[in-house]
């Protein structure tokens, strides 16, 4: 067996990765309490549709625990005890409040900074510090990642977008400061090496180059040394590996399909487009913002989804 004293780093070094994992109980000191054990770290996700939605098939007409999801929220069905559905949230601050156009510049703005933005299409933008930030600045040393910022749509931090407004409240959620957005990646193999590629190679275009050469995964890297593994484990941490390796490679399989009709191997270099249709890009991102949850490489995450 293995020592109960095996830490979450020594396991990882011993994979030859830096992929993450999801928690163990193979990898708990001895014998933690009850109340440990079974505690689950707090995540915030956000996602932003800037165009609308029909309140109707999203908001409940009851109050309390009883209530009939509506349509948009029935495939929650199965974890409806776990989720709570508020309205009433209203941000005042998206109002025009006397300076006119520009909605959809102001409101996006507003969303997770509360503030009234700046009107201006020059470089003195101001907003104020969103309220992701705010919590990834308490959390930051306990994941890889502080914050993880997604997006459907390609970032843009200049230039005019919305009746007098810059792109920059337009296309960025996340604000570091209340001048700084956190820009965002739309774009899926680059989200993926992030948070998954070798920490020497995640920049290395000739090295990632060479491992798809080679047919050579990321998953490959570490499928050895996690099948001897996971032969001292217990039939719960195997299963538990087992599921989210798959789901590792099932990802990074889709990923590369898509790119496939694009990209000379031989010749590759990372793609700046991203899948179509619209529909397949979605949920490329949201796999890489559960798989990122699930993994605990960021705990603050948010997504902005323009089609």
């Amino acid at each position: 067996m293995l020592v109960n004293v095996l830490g979450r780093r020594a396991f990882l070094r011993r994979l030859g990765s830096s992929i993450s994992l999801p928690s163990l109980c193979l990898l708990e000191p001895s014998k933690l309490s009850a109340r440990v054990r079974d505690s689950i770290p707090l995540r915030m996700g956000f996602a932003y549709i800037p165009n609308g939605v029909i309140m109707k098939n999203w908001k409940p007409n009851e109050l309390g625990k009883k209530f009939e999801l509506p349509s948009t929220l029935k495939p929650l069905k199965n974890r409806k005890q776990d989720i709570q559905i508020l309205s009433g949230l209203d941000h005042t601050k998206a109002n025009a409040n006397g300076d006119g156009g520009g909605d959809h510049a102001r409101s996006n703005a507003t969303f997770l900074t509360r503030c009234q933005a700046r009107k201006t299409a020059g470089s003195n933008i101001k907003v104020g510090k969103s309220v992701d930030q705010i919590a990834a600045s308490h959390i930051s040393e306990q994941t890889k990642l502080p914050s993880l910022e997604l997006s459907t749509d390609r970032s843009r931090r200049s230039g005019e977008c919305d009746s007098g407004y810059s792109c920059a409240y337009q296309f960025n959620l996340s604000w570091k400061t209340e001048s700084m957005p956190m820009l965002p990646e739309s774009n899926p193999r680059l989200v993926f090496e992030r948070l998954f590629e070798k920490s020497q190679l995640k920049d290395n275009f000739k090295a990632t180059a060479k491992r798809l050469r080679h047919d050579k995964s990321i998953f490959d890297f570490v499928l050895e040394d996690a099948n001897q593994l996971m032969g001292r484990m217990g039939k719960d941490d195997r299963d538990k590996i087992d599921e989210y390796l798959g789901a590792v490679r099932e990802l990074e399989k889709r990923i590369e399909q898509d790119e496939t009709n694009k990209k000379n191997i031989l010749e590759y270099q990372l793609p700046e487009g991203v899948p179509n249709p619209y529909k397949e890009h979605l949920r490329l991102i949201y796999d890489m913002m559960a798989l990122a949850f699930q993994a605990d490489t960021a705990r603050v995450i948010n997504i902005f989804t323009c089609p």
